[in-house]
């Protein structure tokens, strides 16, 4: 058989092979997100919006797969967080599709993602926005995250390793800004780097224990509103964001109101520090 000829036959080989597993893919990140549609609408109709939907489509099309540890592939694409090291996790499909949505990312978006961690909210923010500024503290996890960015092609993120309460000053102002680990306030920096009529996503709570997840809208210099998606768990902020872990107990905040008709995150329906998977 001619070179060529040999070549062309592995290449129609390994594609008829990759093309079973591709198809599984998709209709495991299928199923994935019409699961999380189907709990969002449980949880509360009107946040079952079109944002919602928008969201969902570019999950699909992220490979979360890419972004476990392998041991943990076979569970990539169920509705959990899992455990990449370093003591951090990536977040529960359904807490980055409603984080990403209460976001509303405008056209053209300019996005700061705050925790890149393995980088699979960077990539869904990826499709739905220009311009990704990504920061993670723990270095050997923001070089693992921008490697694995680049081999899949998401040239619109950067992701430089650094304390996420600074945020990224020199790419500001930003459109949105979600931050995946807890405090017991909002950065102040982070509000100055957001634009005015943009959106903070971000739990807090006085105690882990006490974490809701909130919604900041800033709407003029020094002055925002805020409402709550609801209780959630999620890996603390280290660095200058970090609260005082000697405090215990704490009161979840009921003065501040819903975003929707209901919480869209219950505690059936949280992530990041809901008992993250080790198997």
């Amino acid at each position: 058989m001619a070179r060529a000829a040999r070549q062309w036959w592995w290449a129609a080989l390994a594609a008829t092979i990759a093309a079973p597993a591709a198809a599984h893919k998709r209709s495991d990140a299928q199923a994935m997100t019409a699961a999380v549609r189907a709990g969002v609408h449980r949880a509360a109709a009107d946040a079952d919006n079109a944002e919602l939907a928008r969201v969902l489509v570019a999950m699909a099309a992220v490979p979360r797969d890419a972004f476990v540890p392998p041991a943990l592939r076979k569970q990539a694409f169920a509705d959990r967080s899992l455990e990449i090291g370093d003591g951090q996790t990536i977040s529960a499909p359904s807490v980055v599709a409603v984080m990403t949505a209460a976001a509303q990312l405008p056209p053209h978006a300019n996005v700061l993602d705050v925790g890149t961690g393995s980088g699979y909210q960077a990539a869904v923010l990826a499709r739905l926005a220009d311009r990704v500024a990504s920061v993670e503290i723990v270095p050997d996890l923001a070089a693992a995250a921008r490697e694995r960015l680049a081999r899949l092609g998401y040239a619109n993120v950067e992701v430089r390793a650094g304390d996420g309460y600074a945020g990224w000053p020199e790419r500001a102002p930003f459109d949105a800004i979600i931050v995946a680990a807890g405090s017991d306030k909002v950065p102040a920096p982070l509000l100055d780097q957001l634009k005015v009529g943009g959106r903070l996503v971000m739990p807090v709570g006085a105690t882990w224990a006490s974490e809701q997840l909130l919604v900041v809208t800033k709407t003029a210099p020094g002055k925002t509103m805020r409402c709550s998606l609801g209780w959630t768990m999620f890996v603390p902020l280290t660095g200058a964001g970090a609260r005082d872990e000697r405090v215990r107990g704490g009161v979840f905040d009921t003065s501040i109101p819903n975003c929707f008709s209901a919480p869209v995150i219950a505690p059936m329906f949280v992530s990041a520090k809901d008992e993250p998977s080790k198997e």
